[in-house]
């Protein structure tokens, strides 16, 4: 079955477009007329925090911009990274179930976390407290939506702490919760299985790349952001999100994986041009790059 096709708007917030963003009407307006079928809605300003859409009636006329341009909300991204989860624990949830109440007068329904600091451990901490401190973050952020009867989906990069495929995969079981799943990205799941970028320690490497990587997460995945990766860090030092066919991904490898390894049954492809500089000027391209996948993997 076909897979609904989104991008994250997060894409037209950070980096090159920090200092002037594309504004989310306009964001809207041009994935409805290109054929996307939704987005990933970032959750910062000035797209959709939770503080400019402090009432019903502004709500309401969100929903009403995503309506009239045909969109759905495959994720919500919320602003989290002004605190750090391992030591501001009580801000954190602040923040959290602010956004947990936003979405839930939203109606949407995934909503995206991780690690929220780089993989260096703070001072004076072992990484035996931070991993656990982390997966008693993840646990309680899926009580909180499971409550509400949101998923919610880890997405692992070079960026931040436990990115190894075995640390992801250990921390997803030790958190236990049914609404608690990864957000898989191909780009970050190429850097962390196959270049082994920012390793905490030793680094871990799968002989069998991404298709390794979903089998070992197989019924463990939430969501999916395709994007490829030529193999290096931005300099957020985090993962590359290079348009299709500017990377090294093969594609036509990496979805059977994902749809048979991995048993991924959630509807949405979610498209990740995060900080790439065109992200504007190739949408439409990734769109059809996508689009394609679809006719050939999800009939």
């Amino acid at each position: 079955m076909k897979k609904k096709i989104s991008i994250g708007t997060w894409a037209f917030v950070f980096g090159p477009f920090a200092q002037n963003p594309i504004p989310l009407s306009q964001i809207c307006e041009e994935l409805g007329r290109m054929g996307y079928d939704g987005l990933s809605l970032a959750g910062f300003k000035p797209h959709a925090h939770p503080d400019d859409y402090s009432t019903p009636e502004l709500r309401k006329k969100l929903r009403k911009m995503l309506s009239d341009n045909g969109l759905g909300v495959a994720e919500f991204v919320p602003d989290l990274w002004s605190v750090n989860p391992l030591l501001q624990i009580d801000e954190y949830f602040k923040l959290y179930e602010k956004n947990i109440r936003f979405m839930v007068d939203m109606g949407f329904e995934f909503i995206r976390v991780d690690s929220g600091t780089p993989p260096v451990l703070p001072e004076k901490m072992s990484y035996d407290e931070a991993r656990a401190r982390i997966v008693d973050m993840f646990g309680k952020c899926a009580k909180i939506a499971g409550r509400e009867g949101i998923e919610v989906v880890w997405e692992f990069e070079p960026g931040f702490m436990f990115n190894k495929p075995g640390e992801v995969v250990g921390i997803v079981k030790d958190v236990g919760e049914p609404n608690f799943k990864i957000l898989f990205d191909t780009c970050h799941a190429h850097m962390g299985a196959v270049v082994g970028a920012r390793h905490f320690g030793e680094k871990e490497i799968l002989k069998g790349g991404i298709p390794e990587y979903c089998e070992m997460l197989k019924d463990k995945i939430g969501i999916v952001h395709l994007i490829d990766s030529d193999g290096s860090l931005n300099q957020a030092q985090t993962s590359t999100h290079a348009p299709f066919g500017a990377g090294v991904i093969n594609f036509d490898e990496v979805i059977p994986a994902i749809l048979d390894k991995a048993n991924y049954r959630a509807e949405w492809w979610a498209v990740d041009l995060c900080e790439w500089p065109d992200a504007w000027k190739v949408m439409k391209e990734c769109l059809e790059y996508v689009q394609k996948l679809n006719a050939k993997y999800c009939k």
